[in-house]
């Protein structure tokens, strides 16, 4: 897949997830997809600061992102 159509194919998947973090109040920015195929994210609003947002960034966002886009490797929070 090319960079460009795997980028895509990410933050489409990010845009299905989003209203689940929206409901509750938070969301997230996509900040950039490394060499090792880790899509790098920042949780806001309330997301941001909750003390499960790990849980959320890693059963939640990065189990959607993987089925959507198996060739994702890992989604790391930045802060």
């Amino acid at each position: 897949m090319a960079e460009q159509d795997f980028e895509a194919t990410v933050k489409e998947a990010l845009e299905m997830f989003r209203p689940q973090l929206q409901a509750d109040g938070g969301d997230m920015e996509f900040v950039k997809i490394d060499d090792e195929k880790r899509v790098h994210l920042r949780l806001t609003g309330s997301c941001g600061s909750c003390p499960m947002a790990t849980m959320t960034l890693k059963m939640g966002i990065e189990r959607y992102l993987k089925d959507a886009c198996p060739e994702v490797s890992e989604v790391v929070q930045v802060q």
